[in-house]
């Protein structure tokens, strides 16, 4: 009636949704198509994978997004892909999550990191960033849903499958690759290059098996640490990049939703659990919000013994009693870190390694976390308590505002109270900190 068209004359076509809730009165943003006495155009999704069961082979090394999105590459190419994953599948990988939960016992080959579909396939699957230089991803989206995802994620201005989800998509993408020929090994490491002439002639798999290669496609992530320090001992050349570490802080998601939503109670049915985006410039660097998880959970994610590492996920529904993110300080590896020079282009990993131990220890020898109420970080005490968690191994109080390095404790008290400006209500007792949160990127 608003646009002057009988019923039944048009169909529409959600393009885009978005919620807008900045002010207290709350929109949704819908972009449609109209399609007037036409119908809407089919949009089902089609991918050419080919048979390559007789292809000539490229060797991946890791199946974790970039190493299943070559594979599938490969496939669309004529090329055959031999993957070559460390970890277990995604059914026997939770066997492994459950170690580290419950018994705190790390496998340093599969884990939240190391396995079938890497550290995504556990780590919530959102599908956003502020980066502007990500290209057309259009396709890979398109991909996700031709393997299982939703729909959904096509539309969404902040698209998000949800851990409970990706399992089951991630396996469909390796059966796949299966059916056209392609081979998936999993609890198979790489640990040796074969190299003559300069040029990569063999690697040698779980250090006894050697495999003849022609093309290998490194897809290792960020927390394979031996394959970089295997490249450095190969004098392949490196380069250190600046990366980010920090805490994670977490919420009661009530708290979130009263800030964003502008409610004191509980939150509109209609509405999901809210999300928040923070930055603040502190003394030359970035501190700011990463992978923030509404509804969500904290997660172990260290990937050897000795060391304590913390990530966030959300199911699905994002409909947990708790909202985290982690909270992190740009490090500028040819400035900030001078006493790690030694390491050459291996310096951030051995800072970021060293982070890892101290919160092993200040949590107590186990997977529990060392973590400190918000406020009591921030003004310098030792908690005596703390809140309740979603992180199932357990927190232990400790003083990280004297225990983490100037470098980043000091920037990230500045920063909490300035996002406690920036949300009223953020800057709370009643959230902690978990330390520590040191794999942002690779």
């Amino acid at each position: 009636q608003y646009l002057g068209l009988e019923e039944g004359s048009f169909t529409l076509k959600v393009l885009r949704k978005s919620i807008d809730a900045r002010k207290p009165k709350i929109v949704f943003n819908y972009k449609l198509a109209v399609y007037i006495n036409e119908p809407a155009p089919n949009d089902a999704l089609h991918f050419e994978y080919k048979d390559v069961s007789k292809a000539k082979p490229i060797h991946i090394v890791g199946f974790g997004p970039a190493g299943m999105w070559a594979a599938l590459r490969c496939l669309e190419m004529g090329y055959k892909p031999i993957v070559l994953e460390r970890g277990n599948n995604v059914k026997e990988r939770r066997r492994d999550l459950k170690a580290i939960n419950q018994d705190h016992q790390v496998n340093p080959e599969s884990n939240y990191c190391f396995g079938e579909g890497g550290a995504g396939t556990y780590s919530d699957g959102k599908l956003y960033t502020r980066s502007l230089k990500r290209g057309d991803v259009r396709r890979i989206f398109e991909s996700l849903v031709f393997h299982g995802a939703t729909d959904q994620i096509l539309v969404d201005a902040h698209p998000h499958i949800g851990t409970n989800k990706l399992p089951k998509i991630v396996q469909n993408i390796r059966e796949v690759i299966q059916q056209h020929g392609g081979e998936v090994h999993f609890n198979t490491k790489v640990t040796d290059f074969v190299i003559n002439d300069n040029t990569l002639k063999a690697i040698v798999l779980n250090d006894n098996n050697e495999m003849a290669v022609d093309r290998v496609i490194l897809a290792t992530g960020h927390s394979a640490r031996d394959i970089f320090d295997l490249l450095h001992k190969k004098d392949i050349a490196l380069q250190a990049k600046s990366f980010a570490m920090g805490v994670r802080v977490e919420h009661p998601q009530h708290i979130i939703d009263s800030i964003q939503y502008h409610c004191s109670g509980d939150r509109s049915e209609l509405l999901p659990a809210a999300s928040y985006s923070l930055v603040e410039q502190v003394k030359e660097r970035g501190v700011y919000s990463f992978c923030m998880c509404p509804g969500g959970f904290i997660v172990p994610a260290a990937t050897s013994p000795g060391e304590v590492v913390v990530n966030g996920m959300s199911p699905s529904k994002r409909n947990n009693l708790y909202a985290n993110s982690g909270i992190v300080v740009e490090i500028n590896v040819d400035k900030d870190i001078p006493k790690y020079e030694k390491f050459g282009a291996l310096k951030g990993l051995e800072y970021q390694k060293n982070l890892e131990r101290l919160a092993f220890t200040s949590g107590g020898r186990t997977q529990t976390a060392p973590a400190q109420r918000l406020t009591d970080f921030v003004e310098g005490n030792l908690s005596v308590d703390l809140n309740p968690t979603s992180y199932q191994p357990g927190l232990n109080s400790a003083p990280l505002h004297s225990l983490l390095p100037k470098l980043i404790g000091s920037r990230l008290r500045q920063g909490f109270k300035a996002f406690g400006d920036k949300m009223h209500g953020y800057y709370t007792v009643e959230a902690n900190i978990v330390g520590v949160e040191s794999r942002t990127s690779s």
